[in-house]
């Protein structure tokens, strides 16, 4: 039997909670994950396939900030969908905001079929 999607829900939030957003992919995510951001940004495109490209934009993200904190609250589920609202508190290690600290909140909404997230979508404004 298929975990529920607040059951999946319930577990991306304790693994992000503790920066474990790459397990997360590896235990939670469909191997044909469909990642979609709200924009384009240096060596990321708006939207990805594929748990291999989705899994090196975790890995990247992780290693290239400083987390200083998160707040990361839900899952709110509806049907086969749920949405979580996410507060870092980080610092850029690379990049044109390198040694930057800065404030980034978002919504994101996740789809679940058969017991893994085969959709999430970032909601955010730069």
């Amino acid at each position: 039997m298929s975990a529920s999607t607040l059951e999946v829900g319930k577990k991306l939030v304790e693994l992000c909670r503790k920066n474990r957003n790459v397990e997360a992919v590896d235990s939670l995510y469909s191997p044909d994950i469909h990642s979609v951001e709200a924009m384009s940004m240096p060596n990321m495109p708006k939207e990805m396939k594929g748990i291999k490209d989705v899994r090196k934009k975790n890995v990247d993200w992780i290693a290239n900030h400083d987390i200083h904190s998160n707040e990361i609250m839900g899952p709110f589920p509806n049907g086969d969908r749920f949405i979580v609202h996410a507060k870092y508190d980080v610092t850029a290690k690379s990049g044109p905001m390198a040694g930057k600290r800065m404030q980034i909140e978002e919504g994101c909404l996740y789809t679940v079929k058969d017991g893994k997230i085969v959709k999430e979508e970032f909601f955010y404004d730069m």
